[in-house]
């Protein structure tokens, strides 16, 4: 059983910030990738920024120079630094994991509970 929990989530005026975490717990045996989503009122879920193992990053184009995806290996963990917030980042934030339960296991898709992150003007 895999588990991804989010917790930083919460209300913030323009240009402030926020951290989300995401710490991924159970029988883990390897992470591939590890990101952040989002889902605003109305509106599909998209991808806001995502990290393999390796290093490399990715980001939404609404969201570069502002946001920043880190990893910790050693506590399966992912950070997203979000600064300079505009009232459309609002929205529910969801953690992804692509994680093998074994050696021999396939990588799987995981999702966090969400974290609701509100931006007001």
């Amino acid at each position: 059983q895999v588990e991804l929990v989010e917790s930083g989530g919460g209300l913030v005026q323009a240009g402030g910030s926020l951290r989300l975490s995401c710490a991924a717990s159970g029988s883990i045996s390897r992470i591939n990738y590890m990101g952040w989503y989002r889902q605003a009122p109305g509106k599909q879920r998209e991808m806001v920024a995502g990290t393999i193992g390796g290093g490399s990053t990715e980001y939404a184009d609404s969201v570069k120079g502002r946001f920043t995806i880190s990893r910790d290996n050693a506590k399966n963990t992912v950070y997203l630094q979000m600064n300079s917030l505009k009232p459309d980042d609002t929205g529910v934030y969801y953690c992804n994991a692509h994680i093998a339960t074994s050696w021999v296991s396939p990588f799987r898709d995981y999702w966090g509970q969400g974290t609701r992150v509100t931006v007001s003007s």
